[in-house]
């Protein structure tokens, strides 16, 4: 099994840190996947996957690894089962996501559990303002990100094996004393505006009854853009997929508007009219009329996801001091948490 070469673009070869054994890996596919045959190239994805994430060139395709990081984790940290389990089941649906092949949650065989799944082609795009697109493609492409979401938000966990997949009830309550807690349990710190933040969200958590399917990173990268059309071909990254709350769930969409200018996935600071991209209420509106569900306090959960965001990269930190970040950019993951908290408490008009 040979990892040689360059490969694929936005892969690098495996290497030593990735503590990927190639022929426990081959012995496990020959036994799980059996029609892939032999793995000729071994690859890791480059970008911000929180899950190690390999391409495997076999003599049948290429297939994509998704495995938990190797060491100390949170507990409901990096759930590549659920993954496998919410992709497997909306293969049913109309929502566009990856055919899963097999799961592994024997940490013998590769140090932590994994899956396979199939590669889907397309582009995987970071930039939000969509370099090389026409106006109209990126009016197209944002339209299908928005209509895309409100289809799965349309979905009935029920009618495709997800009754269990989530608790009902209290979901704003849950999440907020779900990621107040992964914040302490990594926060190297105590940050002023963050507990500001805690403080004022947990003030105001509007009721909600809703119950559906919710990815939980709604973001472009997170998506496969078709390769010769404007048009969402599948979406990624279920590891914080759950039973709960559509209106949070796209408000972390919505979020990617009023992130501060500079952030990665930031559209602050761009010309969106110019561009064919709709403004963040032209976006809310589009999924409003689609979904037939309004969001009347969207600022608090726009808030809310970037406290949720904050606590996130405090993990990644968290995962640096530790030693078991799986990229290196995850070590300026920290800086950025006080000003997401500011920006977040100014939405709050706090």
């Amino acid at each position: 099994m040979s990892g040689a070469g360059t490969g694929p673009e936005g892969v690098r070869p495996v290497e030593a840190r990735d503590q990927l054994d190639r022929d426990s890996l081959q012995r496990w596919l020959d036994a799980a996947v059996p029609g892939a045959g032999p793995v000729h190239g071994l690859y890791a994805f480059n970008g911000g996957n929180s899950n190690p994430t390999f391409l495997l060139v076999t003599a049948a395709g290429e297939l994509v690894l998704r495995r938990k990081p190797i060491g100390n984790l949170l507990p409901s940290a990096h759930a590549v089962d659920r993954e496998f389990r919410v992709m497997a089941a909306l293969r049913q649906t109309d929502v566009p996501v990856p055919r899963v092949h097999a799961l592994c949650e024997d940490d013998a065989v590769l140090g932590a559990a994994f899956y396979v799944m199939d590669r889907v082609p397309g582009r995987v795009i970071w930039d939000l303002s969509l370099p090389g697109f026409e106006p109209g493609e990126r009016a197209a492409l944002y339209t299908d990100q928005i209509d895309t979401i409100a289809r799965l938000h349309a979905v009935d966990p029920n009618a495709i094996g997800l009754a269990d997949y989530g608790r009902s009830g209290n979901y704003n309550e849950r999440q907020i004393s779900r990621w107040v807690r992964q914040y302490r349990a990594s926060a190297g710190q105590t940050i002023d505006s963050m507990e500001a933040l805690i403080d004022a969200l947990s003030a105001a958590i509007p009721a909600s009854n809703a119950a559906v399917i919710v990815h939980g990173d709604l973001r472009l990268d997170n998506m496969v853009i078709a390769e010769r059309t404007p048009a969402v071909a599948a979406l990624l990254d279920w590891e914080l997929s759950t039973i709960g709350n559509p209106d949070a769930d796209f408000a972390y969409y919505l979020m990617h508007w009023d992130l501060p200018a500079g952030e990665r996935s930031s559209l602050g600071g761009h010309n969106l009219a110019a561009l064919g991209i709709p403004s963040c209420d032209e976006a809310l509106q589009r999924y409003t009329g689609t979904s037939g569900r309004a969001i009347p306090d969207i600022a608090w959960y726009i808030a809310y996801n970037m406290f949720r965001l904050a606590a996130i990269r405090a993990g990644m930190a968290a995962r640096v001091r530790a030693g078991t970040a799986s990229n290196e950019r995850m070590a300026s993951a920290a800086a950025s948490i006080p000003k997401l908290a500011r920006r977040a408490l100014d939405l709050l008009g706090g």
